[in-house]
């Protein structure tokens, strides 16, 4: 059944499983250095996707092996992956931006929008979302069904979509005040990534 306070929290639920994605987001959209509407429209689209499907297989995953599958299962290991997902390709712009710096006569091509690397970080930042799937359950076990989960998860998804969007824009933004220093904004934005990782892996160690 829907209601407001339903709507309400979900809505809120969404906002604080799209904060990773906003912040990375933002990452993007200061080191791609061709990203226009249509790569920064993919880059949140793919963000909102993720976090939409992630909590639809937590929630059909316990629902149809609720006595197998639980949270505390998710809760082993998602912190980890979205860690090691995200130190990865956080690493390697980090790294890729010092040997630039280093070696300035062999300069690297400008970082350019990569959907492979925009599809991991859509994983890395949605992961955690498979637990909420699961905790739909035990939270609106009154009136979730197989049809309203797709409901909740599809503002979730919006939410998420709505403020990659606006990370993609302030990212670039930020981005144009590095001018030519394309490395730094690199640094920078790997620096970004590897410490949401952090984050993540720290809350999910608490």
């Amino acid at each position: 059944m829907w209601t407001w306070e339903l709507i309400l929290s979900i809505f809120l639920i969404g906002v604080s499983l799209s904060m990773d994605a906003f912040a990375v987001s933002i990452c993007d959209g200061m080191c791609y250095t061709d990203l226009n509407k249509r790569k920064g429209s993919v880059i949140a689209g793919t963000f909102g996707i993720f976090q939409m499907v992630m909590p639809l297989i937590g929630f059909f995953v316990a629902f149809g092996l609720s006595k197998v599958i639980n949270t505390s299962f998710i809760d082993m290991f998602d912190h980890w992956v979205a860690f090691l997902l995200l130190a990865f390709v956080g690493g390697k712009m980090i790294f890729d931006a010092v040997k630039e710096m280093r070696h300035p006569e062999e300069q690297l091509s400008d970082k350019r929008f990569s959907m492979l690397e925009v599809t991991v970080q859509g994983v890395a930042t949605s992961i955690d979302a498979l637990a909420v799937g699961i905790g739909m359950i035990a939270m609106y076990a009154d009136g979730v069904t197989e049809v309203t989960v797709w409901g909740y998860t599809a503002i979730i998804g919006v939410t998420t979509f709505i403020l990659s969007v606006v990370g993609t824009f302030l990212g670039t933004r930020v981005g144009k005040l590095f001018q030519r220093k394309t490395s730094l904004a690199r640094v920078f934005g790997g620096l970004i990534l590897v410490g949401i990782g952090l984050k993540i892996l720290i809350e999910g160690l608490l």
